[in-house]
């Protein structure tokens, strides 16, 4: 109870945050280039925030999009190791950031959409997340409200208030998250050469050299998702680690640790968590889960599908110790010879991934509707 406490107390306090920083003269810088946006999209993503941070399209109305994908928290949820849901419930993974999610072939941890539109209502449906009983009862409770009369009739003209415009504006909002012009975009590719210090320099050696983390996180000629958008079986979190120490997120900067004894008195068992087995049903993708984009990193823990690593650091010595103990582990991971100093570099270079443009997206996403 004192986590989901704490977890509320955040929440709460979420609208009165602010991050300061200077606006992105060029968001892109570093992406690949999406699709120009098309006739009437801005008044179709101004609806689509509305509907990302309005609380009534859950069952109880107590939950938003924006409460998973927090903006202050890198669109993701600092203050959870695992999302949180309708009534407190526990979800099984990390609440993913979703930023820059427009230019991702597959989503979720376990790939199962690939499309924005329609991956909307996964969450909105789903029994633990938003838990709506159906899209009727939704669409229903939104025709009712008369903060969205006439502007799904404005947006989607002859079309009004139904399963695909809701999932379009959703979609279009989405698609305003771009978040590249990182201080290793403006070296790489904005002719900057002092816009990275030495060691991030040597950390982006290690990265696409010794480290081998380029194998999967791919760095381009021209742009950089940071992503194969493959999966991959690290062993992260795995049921037959051992079951030691855990540390639990309370709120941005504050953590306790709870001992495996703590935990037995309450702690269920869950069932392994298959990852893309569960969708594609071949026994190579067992425990295997999508390689995230690592841009604005920083901002996004904890880390890996189930959010079991609190920090940058904790993630670079997982992999320097060659992942977890899983079976089928990918053949790309081997213990890595890094020592202290090639370990910060590698924290360095990734945290020089934040984009500039994120201060604005943050103002944007909290500020009045538009109507």
């Amino acid at each position: 109870m004192k986590v989901l406490a704490a977890w509320l107390a955040t929440m709460a306090t979420m609208a009165t945050v602010t991050l300061a920083g200077p606006a992105s003269a060029n968001p892109g810088l570093g992406l690949p280039q999406l699709l120009p946006a098309a006739p009437g999209e801005a008044q179709r993503a101004e609806l689509g925030r509305q509907l990302f941070f309005d609380r009534r399209l859950s069952f109880n109305g107590t939950m938003s999009c924006g409460m998973c994908h927090v903006p202050e928290e890198g669109f993701a949820s600092n203050a959870s190791q695992r999302a949180v849901g309708i009534e407190g419930r526990s979800l099984k993974r990390n609440a993913p950031t979703v930023l820059n999610v427009a230019l991702l072939t597959t989503l979720f941890h376990d790939g199962r959409e690939n499309a924005l539109a329609p991956q909307a209502w996964s969450p909105l449906l789903h029994p633990d997340e938003m838990a709506n009983p159906s899209v009727g009862h939704l669409l229903d409770r939104l025709r009712r409200m008369p903060q969205y009369a006439g502007r799904f009739e404005r947006a989607f003209p002859g079309r009004g208030i139904g399963m695909d415009s809701v999932g379009e504006a959703l979609a279009a909002y989405q698609r305003t998250l771009v978040a590249g012009d990182s201080r290793f975009d403006r070296w790489r590719w904005g002719e900057q050469p002092q816009a990275l210090d030495a060691e991030q320099r040597q950390g982006f050696a290690l990265f696409t050299g010794k480290a081998g983390c380029a194998r999967c996180h791919l760095v381009g000629a021209e742009h950089a998702l940071f992503t194969d958008q493959r999966f991959h079986v690290t062993g992260a979190g795995a049921a037959w680690a051992p079951r030691g120490p855990v540390v639990v997120p309370l709120a941005p900067g504050v953590q306790t640790t709870l001992q495996a004894a703590d935990r037995q008195a309450y702690e269920a068992v869950d069932a392994p968590d298959l990852g893309r087995w569960d969708i594609s049903q071949d026994p190579r993708d067992r425990f295997a889960f999508r390689t995230p984009s690592l841009r604005n990193v920083a901002r996004t823990a904890p880390y890996m599908h189930d959010g079991s690593l609190p920090t940058l650091e904790a993630v670079v010595d997982f992999y320097a110790a060659g992942g977890g103990a899983a079976p089928d582990r990918s053949p790309l991971l081997r213990p890595l010879p890094l020592d202290a100093a090639e370990r910060q570099a590698l924290v360095a270079f990734m945290r020089a991934l934040d984009s500039t443009a994120l201060p604005a997206l943050v103002r944007q996403a909290r500020s009045p509707v538009a109507r």
